[in-house]
């Protein structure tokens, strides 16, 4: 009896591209929100936490797995465990041992912050013990690159050869950003290009509302906002505000045409990467590579690897976020529901959006990330717009009417973003007053910006 695995479905044309958005659509009343939020360690030195060794972030995992029912998962049999599941929830390692929680997909924020406050519970406990702190900031306050650790995840070592030749930061966004992410679902073509194209519009926004990392090396360097400098010198042709997409029109072709465009980084053929660089989606599956031809696997792995300001996957991603201390974490998911998923809001929502243009809202991502909500927008501050979207979106929670054991709406999730946002301030405006020196004690910057 032949024991082979089956070959995977290869990729037969526009249908097979379009597979994975329509299967991916779900009944209003399925709607859930997932939450995705990365954060950075330090030892008692306020050294980066190490991959391996007595206090390192291996030993995190393995003590999150011994104590709290997470099950471990490696790429290949007998290598370290790189990821841990539990439920329809993950916790990961991004390059640098950043932890991320990929968080279940949710029926409310409540149920979100619940989860949140669980992993952050379990993760302290396991922890503290090993002298380890976790930071909620956009971009690593202290290290330099050389100082920070390396995954040996198989895909990584590829990224770290291939995006400084296509950014100048492109090591930056592998090792010292984190970000906090929220994933919407959507029940058609209509529905999914419309979010996108109103969540495109309003995502500098956003970035301005959460800017959270204001240092660089120990210092600040006249920015709010790090993590959103390095997007704006990372490999232009899988990043961006999508500009197709701002069309009324724009359909899921439109997306698949600007992935297949996109550059690759590799393919998956018997459990091995291949490094794949130098070819683009559209040709990889013309003329295939090395013998292989494009599989659907393929295409997801690539839609995986595309940067964009908002993601069109299985579900709509918000990528735009600095990551935040633990009081404003569900902050970002909250607004994102607020928005897209109460029908009133959304209408006035993109009423809102429309009155941007690209132009406008490209030339002012350079100014967002040094002075947020500050920034000139459209004629007005960037503040004034984000008034507008803040209270649309708790407008949208409390019509939602989802409440929690003491009667309050999701709209309870956005009081700390309230506050700033009335302020005039985003988070790195708090830290900043909180810590004016231009290079503050390092001490100081871990004990205000622990989750």
């Amino acid at each position: 009896m032949d024991n082979k695995e089956p070959s995977p479905p290869l990729l037969n044309g526009l249908d097979d591209l379009l597979r994975p958005f329509h299967e991916a659509e779900s009944p209003r009343s399925e709607f859930r929100v997932g939450t995705e939020a990365e954060k950075f360690g330090v030892d008692s030195e306020l050294r980066p936490v190490s991959f391996d060794g007595p206090h390192g972030v291996l030993r995190v995992l393995e003590a999150l797995s011994e104590s709290f029912g997470w099950v471990a998962k490696r790429e290949v049999p007998d290598a370290p465990p790189i990821a841990l599941v539990r439920g329809d929830a993950s916790i990961t390692l991004e390059p640098a041992c950043q932890l991320e929680l990929s968080g279940a997909p949710l029926a409310d924020i409540h149920a979100t912050r619940a989860e949140m406050d669980q992993h952050l519970a379990e993760l302290r406990q396991v922890s503290e013990p090993l002298g380890l702190t976790w930071l909620g900031l956009g971009f690593h306050p202290l290290a330099t690159l050389g100082e920070l650790p390396r995954v040996p995840k198989l895909r990584y070592p590829i990224m770290e050869r291939y995006l400084p030749s296509v950014g100048a930061r492109g090591l930056d966004m592998m090792k010292r950003t984190c970000t906090v992410q929220a994933n919407l679902d959507f029940e058609s073509e209509a529905d999914a290009m419309r979010k996108l194209r109103v969540s495109l519009r309003i995502q500098p926004i956003v970035t301005a509302m959460f800017a959270n990392s204001p240092w660089h090396e120990g210092r600040h360097r006249g920015r709010v906002g790090e993590r959103p400098d390095v997007w704006l010198h990372m490999d232009p042709p899988r990043t961006g505000l999508l500009p197709f997409a701002w069309s009324e029109g724009a359909r899921y072709q439109d997306y698949v045409a600007w992935a297949l465009e996109a550059p690759m980084f590799l393919i998956v053929r018997d459990g091995r990467v291949v490094e794949n660089t130098g070819q683009r989606f559209s040709d990889f599956m013309a003329n295939g590579y090395q013998g292989a031809r494009a599989t659907r696997a393929d295409w997801e792995t690539h839609l995986n690897t595309l940067f964009p300001e908002v993601r069109l996957k299985r579900t709509l991603e918000w990528r735009g976020a600095d990551n935040q201390r633990r009081d404003l974490v569900c902050a970002l998911p909250a607004l994102a529901r607020g928005l897209l998923y109460d029908e009133v809001a959304l209408d006035r929502a993109e009423a809102l959006a429309s009155r941007l243009s690209y132009d406008e809202v490209l030339a002012a991502r350079v100014d967002i990330t040094v002075r947020g909500l500050r920034a000139e927008l459209g004629g007005r501050t960037v503040g004034e717009w984000a008034d507008e979207l803040l209270t649309i979106a708790e407008e949208g929670l409390d019509r939602l009417d989802v409440r929690d054991a003491h009667g309050r709406t999701e709209r309870v999730h956005l009081v700390p973003l309230r506050a700033l946002v009335d302020a005039g301030a985003c988070p790195a405006d708090f830290l900043r007053a909180a810590l004016p020196e231009d290079q503050p004690d390092p001490r100081a910057i871990v004990e205000l910006t622990r989750v």
